[in-house]
Formats: structure tokens, C-alpha cells, sequence
């Protein structure tokens, strides 16, 4: 195959300039999903596609893409995107790097001077990172089929502020298609773990997604006075949570080294300094490459959380908030991947996405893979999140190429 390159100094700027709107002070992001500052980042990205010969139009949950017509418009396009929405102390590469790869991947075409057979389209997905609203990721659910626009629509933030409302308030609501048929769907992402870093890879060839689950917990005792109840009298719900995450941290080593476990929140209900906690909630979260590992999982939480319930005389409700099977991304789509890194010369590795994706959402509407490229000590969700220029080229480089290959089919 002839091989392309992108201009990783032109990518790179871009990546600075959208850096630049909802920077925080310790040199990363802060775009929360459909808010003012994720208006800027958007429409930032509209006027560079504008420059680059692109159409743009938005859906009614908000996602935006931008389309560059081919010679055959009749023909599914090839889409390329990711997300522009961040964590609230988030970084300048989680989701940007994949939707401003795929701007340059156009950008260097039209510099080429190449003519494509199929459309080419970049998608931004709503609400990815689900910080803001949740669930996650439910811009590509709704556009995908697999979540209620209306469910999506009336989702609403701590502030109580709802979507709908939300992306009327920045004028990002319109009439695309959902489900409309793609001929393929490659996203570029930062590979937000450490082990292409640890392998000395730049480019990580993406074979699909792991499962993931995520449980909510509420363990209800009793509150009373910290000076004047014996220990052996009390239901104490915090100290029953302490032994259920240690439990669960027990559970994740019989699955290692592909199970992982991880409580991300815990709030007290009502707490105060010396009051015995009576309610507790929290959230677990399982990962598995495998679907009948994360059921087993799943089941030893509720084993083991119940059999600690019961021995303290606690009350325990377990919920299941939100599920993700695991996901094999298409063949072909990762061939086409591999092609092209093996044709560019870059050292590079099959890897499976620990993290959720929107991809993993568009593998069950069309074929699908990803490009992964490393990020420093496997850092993200967090403001010094960062990549090395070189790497984000190599990743683009690839990316060009795969994708050039698929528009021409």
C-alpha cells in the first residue's frame, strides 16, 4: 500500500488551541458536557471543518458531525470520531486526540490532493464521559438505538438541570438521521493505561472491548451516639463497607490479572463527626475481557457483600446500574488497522480497550476498531494527563492510512 503521512505539527497546534477553552490551572481541562465551555470547544471544531471544505449538522441528543462529500455520496461513509466533553479536573487528550486525529486525516488528504470514493465523516459524541449527566457515553446509545432519546433527553445534572434544556440552552439540537448506516467507524484514543507505555509502543492495535459492570450499594444500619454505644452493640454501616471493599479487592485476585474492581464513591448519608454512620452508599465497578467472568463477578459481590451484611446485621441493597458487554471489534476493520501500521514500519501491539468507549457502542451498529497511542505513566482523568507529539503523529499515521484504504472500497 502507498503510505501517507499527516502533518503532526499542524495536529499538534490544534490539539494546543482547543487546550486553550475551559483550561484549568493546573494545565488541563474542564468541558463538561453541554456547557458553555463545551459550546467553545464545538464550535472551535466547526469552524476548522468549515475550512476544510466539511458540512456540519447535529442530531437531537447533540452529537455533531461533519462530512466531507466523496464521489459516490449514495455510498455509507467512513466515520472517524470521539468526544470533546472532558472530567471536571480532566485532560487536553482524553476523546480531543481522536476527533482532532480524524480532522487531520481530512486535512491531509485535501493537502494530497485525494479524492475519496465514500463520504468521509467525524463524529463528536455527546456526553461521553458522563461527569456531567449519566449515563455515560449516551450519545453514541441513543444515535446507536441501545438508550431512549426521551431516557437521554430527561437525564438531569446535580444542579438539576436536564439535557434537553441544557442543549437547547447552547442551540445544538437538530434533525441527522440516528442509525443511518455507516460503512465503518475507527476511533483514535489515548490509550488511558500504561501498557504500551511499559512495552516501549507507540501505536496499540484495538481488538475489541473489555466488559464492564457498575453496581450501586446502599447498606443501611443504625445511627447512634459515638460515645455512648458499645462497639459490639452497634450496626455501624461504614465499618461494614470498609470489610465489603476489602472483600472485593480479595475478589479481584482470583481474577487477576484480567479482573479489576474499583469503588469510586462513597457518601455518608447525613454524617457527622460523632454519629455512628447508618447509611452508606457506594459504587463498584467490575472489568472483564471475558462476559461469563464478569457474571461470576458479579455474583461474588453480592455473595460476599450479603454474607458481611448479615454477620454485622446490616441492611444491604445491591443495584445494577449499567452493563457493557464485552466487545470483539470487526476483523476486517482491525486488518486494516494492522495493514497500515505494518506498512508505516511503527512497533506496535494487539491490545483490548480497558476503558468504555464510544466505539464499543458503534461496533454493535457497524464495523468498528480502534487506534490506541500511549499516554504518559497511563495517566488520564486527571489534569497532567499528557502524550508525546511524536506519538499523536504515528497514531494520526495510521489512522490515515487505515481509513484511506476503507473510503476507496
Amino acid at each position: 500500500m502507498n503510505v501517507l503521512k499527516c502533518n503532526g505539527e499542524r495536529l499538534w497546534s490544534s490539539l494546543m488551541d482547543m487546550a486553550k477553552l475551559g483550561a484549568t490551572d493546573k494545565g488541563g481541562n474542564c468541558r463538561l458536557a453541554l456547557s458553555q465551555e463545551d459550546k467553545l470547544g464545538r464550535e472551535l471544531f466547526i469552524g476548522w471543518c468549515t475550512e476544510a471544505g466539511m458540512s456540519t449538522a447535529f442530531d437531537a441528543i447533540g452529537n455533531l458531525f461533519a462530512r466531507l462529500p466523496g464521489l459516490d455520496d449514495s455510498l455509507a461513509p467512513v466515520v472517524m470520531g470521539s468526544h470533546l466533553d472532558t472530567q471536571p479536573k480532566g485532560g487536553r487528550f482524553d476523546g480531543i486526540y481522536g476527533v482532532l486525529a480524524g480532522l487531520e486525516v481530512v486535512r491531509s488528504l485535501q493537502d494530497q490532493g485525494l479524492r475519496n470514493k465514500r463520504a468521509i465523516e467525524i463524529a463528536v459524541w455527546t456526553n461521553e464521559e458522563g461527569a456531567r449527566f449519566t449515563p455515560a457515553m449516551f450519545g453514541s446509545a441513543v444515535f446507536t438505538g441501545s438508550l431512549a432519546l426521551d431516557t437521554a433527553l430527561n437525564a438531569r445534572d446535580s444542579a438539576g438541570i436536564s439535557v434537553r434544556d441544557s442543549i437547547n440552552e447552547i442551540g445544538h439540537a437538530g434533525d441527522s438521521p440516528f442509525q443511518r448506516p455507516f460503512d465503518a467507524y475507527f476511533e483514535a484514543h489515548i490509550e488511558q493505561g500504561p501498557i504500551l507505555e511499559d512495552n516501549g509502543l507507540p501505536v496499540g492495535v484495538v481488538t475489541g472491548g473489555q466488559a464492564i459492570c457498575w453496581l450501586d450499594v446502599q447498606v443501611q444500619g443504625q445511627s447512634a451516639h459515638a460515645g455512648t454505644t458499645p462497639m459490639a452493640l452497634r450496626k455501624d454501616a461504614l465499618f461494614g463497607v470498609a470489610e465489603m471493599a476489602a472483600q472485593l479487592e480479595a475478589l479481584a485476585l482470583d481474577f487477576s490479572p484480567k479482573g479489576l474492581v474499583t469503588i469510586g464513591q462513597v457518601a455518608i448519608a447525613k454524617s457527622s463527626r460523632n454519629t455512628i454512620a447508618g447509611n452508606v452508599s457506594f459504587t463498584v465497578d467490575l472489568r472483564h475481557h471475558q462476559d461469563a467472568q464478569i457474571a461470576i463477578m458479579e455474583q461474588g459481590v453480592f455473595e460476599r457483600f450479603q454474607a458481611i451484611a448479615d454477620a454485622r446485621g446490616l441492611t444491604l441493597n445491591i443495584e445494577r446500574h449499567w452493563l457493557s458487554p464485552a466487545t470483539p471489534f470487526d476483523s476486517n476493520c482491525v486488518d486494516a488497522v494492522r495493514r497500515a501500521v505494518e506498512a508505516l514500519d511503527y512497533p506496535h501491539m494487539d491490545i483490548v480497550s480497558g476503558a468504555g468507549h464510544d466505539a464499543i457502542l458503534l461496533a454493535r451498529h457497524c464495523p468498528t476498531t480502534m487506534v490506541f497511542i500511549p499516554c504518559v505513566g497511563g495517566l488520564s482523568h486527571n489534569e497532567a494527563e499528557a502524550i508525546f507529539p511524536e506519538d499523536a503523529r504515528k497514531g494520526c499515521d495510521v489512522l490515515l492510512n487505515a481509513v484511506t484504504e476503507r473510503v476507496q472500497r
